[in-house]
């Protein structure tokens, strides 16, 4: 695909990109396929999947208590527990807000952890990477954002994202589904959206502006993006995941190259 070209003009020292058709065919890549990259907070929607690998196994329940007095899995997942960004600190009551929390993923991944008996990083390698053939893919610390991968490893999940094997297709639905829908917050990078609407685990695009993804993206468009200038993003209307690592920290650069990119990206995939 012509249009990943575009990374060669980013200002950043390496890129690597890659489009993934529903089917899970690759569409196109460019750039080293097998370099390593911190993920930053990509590396949610491989916890959140864990997750949910963890909830239709029965090691735990999505309404069970987790977090904070009153706060659910359902709410760790969806930003809604009430937790600080990066502070076990409760900051408003659960269902309320929807406060972008790395917090609250250290909280999910230490719940997860005790129901199983298993130290969260290992179970997400036991119940999403190594069934995945993820095999350049760590994650070393915090479930929020320490895991470091590949773009050939994050088609891979973008695939199964899509077309799900590892999970009924019905969790996966719920995952990219709005979680208390109308609740306002802050789009880390984007300032304040009003609805800032998330699933489990997945930002979900609706109509957000302004935003990282494109300005043609489907509003179903979800997915994450990262500080460490990272992003993956499913869009279901137009059957198609596409994913950029980058080496430099996400800023202006990358509110600015990221939408045109997704909208050329787009635009050759609908020609065809």
């Amino acid at each position: 695909m012509q249009s990943l070209a575009m990374i060669e003009n980013w200002p950043v020292p390496t890129a690597a990109a890659a489009v993934v058709r529903a089917d899970g065919t690759v569409a196109g890549s460019h750039g080293p396929l097998s370099h390593r990259f911190p993920l930053a907070s990509v590396t949610k929607p491989l916890a959140a999947y864990a997750a949910l690998v963890a909830y239709e196994e029965g090691a735990i329940e999505l309404d069970e208590p987790a977090g904070p007095e009153g706060s659910t899995v359902r709410h760790l997942l969806a930003h809604t527990s009430g937790l600080a960004f990066d502070e076990h600190r409760v900051t408003a009551p659960p269902g309320t807000r929807r406060l972008y929390s790395n917090a609250g993923f250290e909280v999910l991944g230490d719940h997860i952890a005790k129901a199983t008996e298993i130290p969260f990083a290992e179970y997400l390698h036991q119940a999403v990477l190594e069934p995945l053939g993820m095999t350049s893919t760590t994650v070393e610390d915090s479930p929020a954002k320490d895991g470091v991968s590949t773009v050939g490893d994050l088609v891979r999940f973008a695939a199964e994202v899509q077309a799900p094997c590892l999970l009924d297709a019905r969790t996966v639905l719920e995952a990219m589904t709005v979680v208390h829908p109308g609740l306002s917050g802050i789009l880390p990078g984007y300032g304040h959206q009003k609805p800032n609407d998330w699933g489990l685990g997945f930002e979900i695009r609706d109509a957000k502006s302004p935003h990282w993804t494109g300005g043609s993206s489907s509003p179903r468009t979800f997915g994450h993006f990262g500080q460490s200038g990272t992003f993956l993003w499913i869009d279901p209307d137009a059957g198609v995941a596409c994913l950029a690592l980058t080496d430099r920290a996400f800023g202006a650069w990358a509110i600015e190259a990221w939408p045109p990119f997704t909208d050329a990206v787009l635009a050759e995939l609908r020609r065809g």
